[in-house]
This record gives C-alpha cells, sequence and structure tokens, in this order.
C-alpha cells in the first residue's frame, strides 16, 4: 500500500462533506471536507504501486480547474485517470451548492 499527501494554496470554501465512489475493483472511494484553510490538501491510498507521478499529475489538473479548499481523502482499489477526476467532479459538485464551493 502507498500512502501520499499533496497540498496546494486554494481560495474557494467548499460548503459540505461529501462522499462518492466505493473503493471496490477500478474505483476508488473520495471524501471532502470543508476547511478554513486556505489549501487543498489530498491524501491518498493505493494498493497500486508505481504510479505518484501520474496521481500528481491528475491532482494538479484538478486543482487548476477548482480551486477548491478542502481536506481531500482518496482510497483507491486500480481507478483509471478518467475514474479518478469522474469522481473527484463528483464529490466537488455534492459538496455543495450545484457549484460545489461558495463564491
Amino acid at each position: 500500500m502507498e500512502k501520499f499527501t499533496y497540498s496546494f494554496p486554494a481560495t474557494k470554501k467548499i460548503t459540505n462533506r461529501a462522499h462518492v465512489g466505493v473503493v471496490g475493483s477500478g474505483d476508488l472511494e473520495v471524501l471532502v471536507e470543508p476547511t478554513d484553510d486556505n489549501q487543498a490538501v489530498f491524501e491518498i491510498r493505493t494498493g497500486i504501486k508505481g504510479f505518484q507521478d501520474t496521481w500528481k499529475k491528475v491532482i494538479e489538473r484538478f486543482v487548476s480547474l477548482n480551486d477548491v479548499s478542502a481536506r481531500i481523502t482518496i482510497n483507491d482499489f486500480g481507478a483509471t485517470p478518467g475514474i479518478v477526476s469522474l469522481r473527484l467532479a463528483q464529490a466537488v459538485e455534492v459538496s455543495g451548492n450545484g457549484k460545489g464551493y461558495d463564491e
């Protein structure tokens, strides 16, 4: 099992917690918690070794598109980058006001 954390500056506050996906073959679970920090903190746990660079690129792309201030936990069971992006987008939408953040 690999575990790594990424932090990025962020400005848009989300309003609610969110939980999307499941830890199952080819899928992943995303948990989002609002925070008062101006950061997006990602904690990733995966049983698939050797893809840290891919994870970083997917997370950087998500942050560049969303800029949400939150603590995001990802529990992976072999999801592809496309599924990761989909689940992150779903989590932001679920976390508040249709947009997923306060403007």
